[in-house]
């Protein structure tokens, strides 16, 4: 995977951490994260998964761990490593005691041709901003109301 990237065409990359209370991860967004990777929507380029115990030790499970490499094995490739040990530790210190967090970075290759001719029309992108999820039910809502 890591030699199909390309500056010039790739799309944005994200990174999410999804945070699970208790540490009650069960591997259900793996197949999630397929289906969007195989349908073009995301290329999954570096995933890492952060736990921290009830007495507030950190464990860090890159995906070349067995336990870890079998439920997401479909999804990532060769990983491109962008997640270093400074981002890890940021997660770490946010996550509460007995949790855990998947830090997902992706790129959204659904957008690399809109990225592209933005970059060769000289545009840039100055806001974007992602709508809470409160706000989108709310407003739904209130659609219902009318």
């Amino acid at each position: 995977m890591a030699t199909a990237l390309n500056a010039d065409t790739v799309g944005p990359v994200d990174v999410a951490v999804v945070a699970f209370e208790g540490n009650r991860f069960n591997g259900e967004i793996a197949p999630a994260l397929r289906e969007l990777q195989e349908a073009g929507t995301v290329r999954v380029l570096d995933l890492t998964f952060v736990s921290k115990d009830a007495d507030g030790s950190v464990t860090v499970v890159e995906l070349d761990d067995a336990s870890v490499a079998e439920a997401f094995r479909l999804v990532a490739g060769d990983p491109v490593d962008l997640l270093n040990d400074e981002d890890l530790e940021i997660v770490a210190e946010e996550l509460p005691p007995n949790s855990s967090a998947a830090v997902v970075v992706w790129e959204n290759t659904w957008a690399a041709r809109l990225s592209g001719a933005l970059r060769r029309s000289s545009g840039e992108l100055v806001m974007l901003e992602r709508v809470p999820r409160d706000a989108v039910e709310r407003a739904i809502s209130a659609l219902g109301d009318n």
